[in-house]
């Protein structure tokens, strides 16, 4: 069926039946990438189920109590002739058609599967694929257009000129470890734009090559009456999730909510303003753990540390990076090479902190004197880690405040793999989010959620503002009784002087 052909297919369940794997790009094109707020060095994969295919014009369900039902217009590669370690000059003449897909998924349940999108992309009907299969081989793949529709209404129009990696390196890379057949499918990654769509929505997607389209590829959602059972994984969802589900924190209802980094690269909005960093500047971390409490946030402090720079404060966004006990074989696959801490490290940007899950570990380093230096070069504000330090005394003259759990010679592959970077992270007793505000001395280490920095800020700031004028107070010999707390007159003449320490910030 798959015999490399001059002649448009039309995608049927025949087809779609004779179909050998699918292969998706999780990141591809620069828009995307921008709204995301990081760019890949090389592109990453996951795969969808087969049972997932769907033809043109068929439903599918958002499942029962989830809200995330996520669209992608894509362009698909079907491959025409086997390709097996070709070379990216190469990978262009091994597809034999492009289709138009929709990469669908959940992201109620995106969390549980760490990566693997397995239950978040391929469920029944997620990868609609067609209606028309157009033969590669006289079409130029940097001339290639995708678009997608909302209820009519253009969301995705991109050409592959903003592709992070041609579709020849992406098959080549992929044929490294891995023989693509006659009918294999790629999924080449979705451009901005890509959003929500709930039941009674359609969304049609067309990819267009010159004069050639495949015809629009149109699917729409209806509600299921079945959700996730209580012998898996439950669903969760994040106003991160929303945010990065939506598109933007207005589309998601939530501009004001402020989330997370990628987020808030992609709007704008930054819950860390002038304002709300100098009120923590001015705040001790004591104070700020308390002000976390009262808003209803108990694990907020990371633990057991020890500062390099002393009482020297910092304030930045959390960026996080996991380590997992050693295990060798998997430190053979992960530990080597441009690994996930290496990438961790140059992936840092200007503000930021970075956050590593050392699980305790004090008999080997998570970091030593290069990474420290490269993480102050990129801009970043500081390092926590409840693992160990290797040239402690070298990290200290990189002047990048690190908190850590002492100082080993040895590097990781002692006791530790590097895993993960920006997911949810344990460090020293709290779990940390990428995202979340970190304020850092030598008096404690604070963790404080996007959402809620603003109430802390101002919390905090109040109480050291009125700890400081009940201790002026007291010190011109005031009794204590109306003036701490302040009541009557008292507080009167306390809230103008808050006041005019607010005004002092702006």
């Amino acid at each position: 069926m798959f015999s490399t052909t001059n002649q448009p297919i039309e995608v049927t369940q025949d087809v779609l039946d004779n179909i050998g794997k699918v292969i998706a790009v999780h990141l591809a094109y620069s828009s995307r990438a921008e709204q995301r707020g990081r760019t890949p060095k090389y592109p990453s994969y996951f795969m969808k189920a087969t049972s997932s295919l769907a033809l043109t014009g068929e439903t599918v369900e958002r499942p029962a109590d989830t809200e995330l039902l996520q669209f992608e217009g894509e362009i698909a590669l079907v491959i025409g002739k086997e390709a097996r370690r070709i070379t990216p000059n190469e990978g262009w003449a091994h597809v034999g058609w492009i289709t138009a897909s929709n990469d669908i998924g959940i992201q109620d349940i995106k969390y549980a599967d760490k990566g693997s999108n397995v239950r978040s992309k391929s469920g029944d009907g997620y990868t609609p694929l067609g209606p028309v299969m157009i033969p590669a081989e006289n079409l130029d793949p940097m001339h290639l257009r995708v678009i997608t529709k909302l209820n009519g209404e253009t969301v995705q129009d991109a050409t592959t000129q903003e592709l992070l990696f041609s579709f020849g390196q992406i098959v080549a890379d992929l044929s490294q470890q891995m023989t693509l057949k006659p009918g294999d499918v790629i999924l080449t990654g979705t451009p901005a734009g890509s959003s929500v769509f709930k039941p009674e929505d359609v969304v049609t997607v067309e990819v267009q090559a010159g004069e050639q389209s495949t015809g629009e590829l149109r699917t729409t959602a209806v509600q299921g009456t079945e959700g996730f059972k209580d012998f898996g994984n439950p669903t969760k969802v994040t106003d991160a999730d929303r945010i990065d589900a939506w598109g933007d924190a207005q589309a998601a209802g939530l501009a004001d909510a402020d989330a997370t980094t990628d987020a808030d690269a992609a709007t704008g909005a930054d819950p860390l303003t002038d304002e709300v960093r100098a009120k923590l500047m001015a705040s001790a971390t004591a104070t700020l753990s308390s002000s976390v409490k009262a808003a209803g946030i108990e694990a907020c402090t990371i633990a057991g540390l020890t500062a390099t720079h002393g009482t020297q404060k910092i304030v930045g966004r959390a960026r996080t990076l996991r380590m997992i006990p050693l295990r060798q074989d998997l430190f053979k696959q992960h530990g080597g090479g441009y690994n996930t801490q290496k990438q961790m490290f140059d992936d840092l940007k200007e503000g930021e902190i970075l956050v590593i899950e050392g699980r305790g570990e004090q008999g080997a380093a998570t970091l030593g004197d290069i990474l420290a230096t490269r993480a102050k070069l990129l801009g970043a504000v500081g390092i926590v880690t409840d693992g160990a330090v290797r040239d402690l005394s070298e990290v200290v003259e990189a002047d990048i405040p690190t908190f850590h759990n002492g100082a080993h010679p040895s590097v990781l592959g002692r006791k530790h793999v590097p895993w993960t970077m920006d997911e949810t992270v344990a460090c020293g007793g709290a779990a940390v989010q990428p995202g979340d505000i970190i304020v850092a001395d030598s008096n404690g280490i604070v963790v404080i959620p996007p959402a809620v920095v603003e109430q802390v800020a101002d919390h905090a700031f109040k109480t050291e503002v009125q700890d400081e004028w009940v201790m002026a107070r007291v010190k011109e010999g005031n009794p204590i009784e109306g003036l701490f707390p302040p009541t009557g007159e008292w507080k009167v003449k306390f809230e103008e002087y808050l006041a005019n320490r607010e005004n002092e910030l702006n």
